[in-house]
């Protein structure tokens, strides 16, 4: 049988275990006391004793202390009345102080160690008639001897249970990382739909607008209409295509992924608007330069969606979008006349919180809202490593 398969079988059956180890203790040291040694038949006291190492070390699980007293009592008395039977309650009385050090306190521990070291130390100079002698400091270095093995052992188990706390406290912190990394997956995944989405289904809904507008008054001219609706829901097809393919090939490390967008697609984006119907005016102040690619990709998003925003609740003559490169920042200012009274609440739906979340990331600010002279500005500074 294995030391796992032993093990299990202990645990399962503890007192089953107690009381075959108690047994073979009380059996081999009986016949080691009488036979063995002095060829002499058991008597009563040696049953006697045999029987009480055998309650004592049965119990010695449950109530170490308890069986210690009752066996440390038990080896004075045989050691001062009966001394044939002093040997096997010297070792009951040694095993149980094993398993006091083992699993009490510390200092409960100590005082037992010194406790039965003095008692079995007078009891076998006073039977022995002499303070010195090298069997009585024999029994006390037993003493020490089980007293050490017991220490060792409640160090060992000490450190094995701090091993394993520290093992679950990783794990527990890994797993926390875990929902928390997965949390911000979701919530970026959620700002990314919004995104494209909220920008693209915008356009068809202008367009649908402006077609059926047109089917009733230019007929002839529906079709310009519907090719933008088409145009702008094949490019929200292929980004959701896109992210979605990310998704489902999250594990995969080989697999083909398309770039995210950044402000190299900035002209692209601002055809987009222009062909839904929205007049742009695009102005760059200072050098631009490469980006890093979380701040390409919050500077795209939030001109697309402020932009969006500008399309739905503006009017004309159309949007200003003004990048502003500092040595240390990247300006972004979105400008557009209201279709309503700066009074109104504008911008509180998710869109200014997402933009908002996505400058915050980059160590920057974004700030909204409507003008007295019913414009309504957009301004996000989104912080650069300096070059």
């Amino acid at each position: 049988m294995s030391t796992a398969s032993l093990r299990r079988v202990i645990q399962s059956r503890p007192g089953l275990f107690d009381a075959v180890l108690a047994a073979a203790i009380a059996g081999v040291a009986t016949v080691l006391d009488t036979l063995g040694e002095s060829g002499r038949s058991p008597s009563a006291l040696d049953v006697l004793a045999a029987g009480l190492t055998f309650v004592l070390l049965f119990a010695c699980r449950r109530a170490p202390l308890t069986v210690l007293v009752f066996a440390l009592l038990g080896a004075v008395l045989s050691i001062v009345a009966a001394p044939t039977t002093a040997h096997l309650l010297e070792t009951t009385a040694m095993i149980a102080l094993y398993t006091v050090t083992a699993r009490a306190p510390r200092w409960p521990a100590i005082i037992a160690t010194v406790t039965t070291a003095a008692a079995l130390y007078a009891a076998n100079a006073y039977d022995a008639g002499s303070v010195i002698n090298g069997e009585i400091f024999g029994v006390v270095a037993f003493v020490g001897m089980a007293a050490a093995i017991g220490f060792s052992v409640r160090t060992w188990r000490n450190y094995v249970a701090a091993a394993e706390e520290r093992a679950e406290r990783a794990e527990a912190t890994l797993e926390e990382e875990a929902r928390r990394r997965v949390a911000e997956e979701r919530l970026r995944i959620a700002r990314e739909l919004h995104d494209v989405i909220a920008h693209h289904i915008a356009l068809i809904n202008v367009q649908a607008g402006v077609a059926s507008h047109l089917a009733r008054t230019q007929p002839d001219k529906i079709e310009i209409a519907l090719g933008h609706i088409h145009e702008a829901g094949s490019a929200v097809l292929d980004e959701l295509g896109q992210l979605l393919y990310v998704l489902r090939q999250a594990d995969d490390e080989t697999m083909p992924t398309e770039p995210l967008p950044g402000l190299s697609r900035l002209g692209q984006l601002l055809e987009s608007f222009t062909a839904a119907g929205l007049g742009i005016r695009h102005q760059v102040v200072g050098e631009p330069r490469p980006l890093p690619t979380a701040t390409d990709l919050a500077a795209y998003r939030i001109i697309q969606e402020g932009l969006t925003n500008a399309h739905k609740h503006g009017r004309e003559p159309g949007a200003l979008l003004l990048l502003d490169y500092w040595p240390d920042a990247l300006d972004i200012t979105i400008c557009n006349p209201l279709r309503v009274a700066p009074a109104v609440a504008v911008g509180t739906g998710h869109g200014l919180t997402g933009m908002r979340e996505r400058a915050q990331a980059t160590g920057g600010t974004l700030s909204a809202g409507p003008d007295p002279d019913g414009t309504f500005r957009l301004h996000a500074r989104l912080l650069l490593p300096d070059h």
